[in-house]
């Protein structure tokens, strides 16, 4: 035997480890419909990841079901190849995303997987894991909603307000706008001076593939892909994605909230996500409850919707602001899952289909959407003037309801009328065109201070248009004012006074 094979020999010898490693293996004795029963697995942790071995390779599930003689699992891949007999194995990690700032611009899967094709998000830079379930932020970890988020919707800015850190449900029946009123909101937070830009995260739960192509692509178009991150999982991905997708999007919102940052996470919509919980739930064979969903549905979106939260100081000051979608079916907001989340958030926009077939864009039923955060969450601007628009549409809505049965009105009746179809006409706006601010307190001051009030109702559309663009042509420094005090001083007033007096001769 030459030397330099002995110097090899040694050398592995040397290298050699004889420590044993115990390993936990359990056996699969049920499989279908991506959901596992596992034998053997005694000491498994709840959300415990599994590696299935299969004829490919190994393939994860996540542990659901602790059962006393078995576990049940849930499939995070296709459940074809695998058979009852084959080996499962604990890895002792419980389920968690791999995060970070390189993710933005991207569109991932429920487990942080590319599907942009743009290669590996994480190149140089090694990434900080985040578990996708997680305690929310407790009670003194918080503190309140008082920093607007502008969605450039003038209904939503001035009556029903969004603050930083806030949960505002969208409610209505499918094809009412839920989705356009949060494209808007993303879109228009780079159009929001004087404030640090919000990260958005848009998680598409059982949408079609099409449909998804098509928002992404209005994300590019409006430059709003750069400071976003899409997770999807799509009509064809399988129960488990729906179910794991909006903990995904919640924990990429942590991340940033946890670094002092802003985010803004649309859950769309969590109507699907119920019901993918729901056939996940009835195959682990978990009793049904109302409507045959399990009994732990409304704790499925109460954990995830009080992650969102302005922190302390202390904290970091960073905030996470939920937009959840729900689907209702003809109307109906007493059903089990949107009652379930309209008692979980902070207020609800809900989207009327009747007020949609009228020409009504937005939606919105004003009387009976509400934020319970309120005008603590408005600029000094806004407050001053949409006090007043509240009101007189309060009026306006009572006022038309009795008309319909009286012959005769009087003058100062059919005044109040005539302003309360003059605001309705001024929120009234197109999809993916947001307003800024400082337009929306001129546009409502002008309205609510009788400077339209010689206008018709058809024309006030192209009267708006033209009172926006004169403003910003002509009277560009009084907005400039606005947007970067946030408030109408008495000077400020006297200038948009002015202002609405040459346009309004």
């Amino acid at each position: 035997m030459s030397y330099e094979i002995i110097e090899k020999l040694k050398k592995t010898l040397g290298e050699y480890d004889n420590k044993a490693e115990w390993q936990e293996i359990g056996t699969v004795t049920e499989v279908g419909d991506g959901v596992l029963r596992i034998s053997g697995l005694e000491e498994v942790k709840s959300q415990e990841l599994i590696m299935v071995e299969t004829e490919k390779g190994e393939v994860p599930a996540l542990a659901l079901n602790l059962e006393e003689g078995a576990i049940g699992a849930l499939l995070l891949g296709e459940d074809a190849g695998i058979q009852s007999g084959f080996r499962a194995k604990r890895t002792g990690q419980i389920l968690s995303l791999e995060v970070g700032e390189e993710m933005l611009g991207r569109i991932v899967d429920p487990l942080g997987r590319p599907m942009d094709g743009r290669g590996e998000i994480f190149k140089n830079k090694k990434p900080v894991r985040y578990f996708m379930e997680r305690k929310a932020p407790g009670v003194l970890d918080r503190e309140g909603v008082k920093v607007p988020l502008h969605t450039g919707i003038k209904a939503i800015d001035s009556m029903i307000p969004i603050g930083r850190g806030q949960r505002e449900l969208i409610i209505g029946d499918r094809q009412t706008g839920k989705t356009a009123i949060a494209l808007d909101a993303v879109i228009n937070q780079k159009r929001d001076k004087g404030r640090k830009l919000p990260v958005c995260i848009y998680v598409a739960i059982g949408q079609k593939e099409s449909k998804v192509a098509q928002l992404i692509k209005t994300l590019e178009e409006n430059g709003a892909l750069k400071y976003s991150i899409v997770v999807v999982a799509g009509a064809a991905s399988p129960a488990s994605f729906w179910y794991l997708a909006p903990y995904a999007g919640c924990a990429i919102g942590e991340y940033f909230m946890d670094r002092g940052d802003d985010a803004l996470v649309i859950y769309d919509d969590l109507s699907k996500h119920a019901w993918g919980y729901r056939q996940i739930s009835l195959l682990l064979k978990r009793p049904p409850g109302r409507e045959a969903y399990p009994g732990d549905v409304f704790y499925l979106h109460s954990r995830l919707l009080e992650r969102a939260a302005k922190l302390s100081k202390e904290k970091g000051g960073g905030s996470l602001t939920a937009l959840p979608i729900i689907e209702t079916q003809l109307g109906d907001i007493s059903a089990y899952i949107p009652t379930n989340v309209i008692s979980i958030t902070d207020g609800q926009i809900y989207l009327e289909s009747d007020l949609f077939n009228q020409g009504l864009r937005p939606a919105i039923n004003a009387g009976l959407s509400v934020s319970r955060v309120g005008s603590s969450a408005q600029t000094k601007a806004m407050k001053k003037v949409a006090g007043k628009l509240r009101l007189e549409l309060a009026q306006f809505r009572e006022l038309q309801a009795f008309v319909q049965f009286a012959s005769e009105v009087d003058e100062a009746t059919k005044k109040r009328i005539k302003r309360g179809e003059i605001l309705t006409e001024i929120l009234k706006q197109e999809d993916l065109k947001p307003v800024p601010f400082e337009e929306q307190v001129a546009l409502a001051y002008a309205a609510t201070n009788g400077y339209c009030d010689d206008l018709k109702r058809q024309e006030m559309g192209e009267a708006t248009k033209g009172l926006a663009a004169y403003l910003r042509d002509i009277h560009a420094k009084t907005l400039e004012k606005i947007a970067e005090s946030g408030d109408l001083a008495q000077e400020t007033e006297e200038l948009l006074k002015e202002a609405l007096k040459a346009w309004h001769r």
